[in-house]
């Protein structure tokens, strides 16, 4: 990536040379003790070096020519592209200062934001479908690898990480694309439309028809809501119970439908 002189980095060079010809020659000692001494002031040198990310082969190099470098040439230590490139010719360094940001792009993340409601049909490992506005018709293939363990308190969804391979980097960092999660439920469930549920606060309703022109409100607990308009019901219908699936009533207020809805309770009772 760049060369680079330090004075610290030329004194540890100075430093692991002289621990190294201090172990040549002391590492045959008679006294066991003095051969270890030796080995473990050459093993602390030598990971003073490997700190500066000096690669092996430099520090071989080093014990080979007996010569310490003026200054030294650091490499990536993986493979990827440059995103960001901060080293400039004759620059000055500081601690902790970042010269280059690289990424590996042969696999990428995506991150995409769902609705809380649609959480329980999200897994992790997934398959996700991806489509690319610039790439129209064609389909990349990755999987859900992580679930993100907070909502957003604005926008009230949840963000996922998907991960998909891009051997021919098509993919790109910062891009848009679109999304498609299939999921079905594991076992048959009860559902009705999203509009024939009464939804009040504190309880959800629908109506039963117990015969031509009557009806009976029923409290039902919900499950998971689906794209179609369709959503779960967890407990209070059975199979083959008939519900009001569309109608229009003119409420005043919340109120006004408790009271309807007290009223029917009531005159059923009587």
């Amino acid at each position: 990536m760049f060369s680079i002189y330090s004075p610290q980095l030329v004194t540890t060079q100075e430093e692991y040379l002289l621990a190294y010809q201090n172990y040549q020659k002391l590492s045959e000692s008679a006294i066991s003790e003095i051969g270890k001494g030796a080995k473990s002031l050459l093993d602390a040198s030598r990971r003073r070096l490997q700190y500066w990310d000096i690669s092996n082969d430099q520090i071989q190099k080093l014990e080979d020519s007996g010569q310490v470098r003026k200054s030294l040439t650091i490499y990536a230590s993986s493979s990827g592209m440059v995103e960001h490139k901060n080293a400039i010719e004759g620059a000055r360094v500081l601690t902790g200062q970042n010269l280059f940001s690289i990424a590996n792009l042969d696999k990428i993340w995506v991150l995409a934001h769902i609705f809380e409601y649609e959480l329980p049909w999200i897994k992790i490992g997934q398959t996700v479908e991806m489509e690319l506005p610039y790439i129209p018709g064609k389909q990349f293939t990755g999987k859900v690898d992580y679930i993100y363990p907070y909502l957003d308190a604005k926008t009230r969804d949840v963000k996922i990480r998907l991960i998909f391979d891009n051997p021919s980097y098509e993919l790109k960092p910062q891009m848009y694309a679109n999304v498609t999660i299939s999921a079905q439920s594991k076992e048959q469930q009860i559902v009705v439309p999203s509009e024939a549920v009464i939804r009040t606060g504190e309880r959800n309703t629908v109506f039963l028809v117990v015969a031509t022109g009557k009806f009976r409100p029923r409290n039902i607990i919900l499950g998971p809501e689906g794209q179609d308009g369709l959503i779960a019901v967890v407990a209070g219908l059975s199979e083959g119970d008939v519900i009001v699936t569309s109608a229009q009533f003119l409420l005043d207020s919340e109120s006004r439908l408790r009271e309807v809805i007290q009223k029917m309770l009531e005159s059923r009772m009587e």
